[in-house]
């Protein structure tokens, strides 16, 4: 047994080594470094995908750190997306990465790469409408997320078109830490399940949140078409 298939025994026990050797040859961007994008990377960036990209022009902030996990204290001041780039690297042998300082624009303006699949955890609804755009346009699918205080949501869009959203340059209001964590672990296992062939439902919005009782409770939503 060679140390690839040591490194990935488990997800080869899971789905066996085909499906596995196949996310060689996959490519995603990761829009959004801080807590959705360093989640998403170290559930992605240690899976087997053979190239993982990271875009985001911001510098860790100390109020970051307790929720985005990919940071700590040393790292302030640094850029997240170059931060979270090297710790993928760091965590795995089997990863290629590149870092974009940068916004999505100028992104898509500067990398000549074609991806399989674009990751939104940025935290901003024009971003996504410009990645929604971009997506059409390069027939490449890519899945939403956001977050906001206990709850969060995912859509991987294929067919549907995001502007059913109001675009308007809303903040997210308090966060808390674990439900970060939390959305971008479903969104995770959607982008690894669709990369190796996986069923994974589209165009549906998974509202995902604890009520004022503390219940857990996912609603769905059948999101219109472009």
């Amino acid at each position: 047994m060679n140390d690839y298939d040591h490194y990935f025994k488990r997800q080869i026990e899971l789905w066996g080594k085909t499906k596995q050797e196949s996310l060689k040859d996959k490519s995603i961007a990761i829009i959004g470094a801080g807590g959705l994008g360093s989640s998403l990377a170290m559930a992605l960036g240690t899976s087997g995908i053979g190239r993982v990209d990271m875009v985001d022009f911001d510098e860790v902030s100390i109020h970051n750190i307790h929720r985005q996990i990919a940071f700590t204290l040393e790292d302030e001041g640094k850029n997240k997306a170059q931060v979270v780039a090297k710790l993928m690297e760091s965590k795995s042998p089997f990863v290629q990465t590149h870092y974009y300082s940068c916004d999505f624009k100028s992104f898509v303006s500067q990398s000549p790469h074609h991806y399989d699949l674009i990751l939104d955890a940025t935290d901003n609804l024009p971003t996504r409408k410009d990645i929604d755009e971009y997506a059409k346009m390069t027939n490449t699918p890519w899945i939403y997320a956001s977050v906001e205080e206990f709850n969060g949501q995912i859509c991987f869009f294929n067919e549907s078109s995001f502007k059913v959203f109001n675009i308007s340059d809303h903040k997210p209001a308090g966060i808390a830490a674990p439900i970060v964590m939390s959305i971008a672990s479903i969104q995770a296992n959607f982008a690894l399940r669709y990369l190796v062939g996986l069923e994974v439902p589209k165009d549906i919005l998974h509202y995902i949140y604890f009520n004022e009782a503390g219940e857990f409770i996912t609603q769905k939503f059948k999101m219109p078409k472009s």
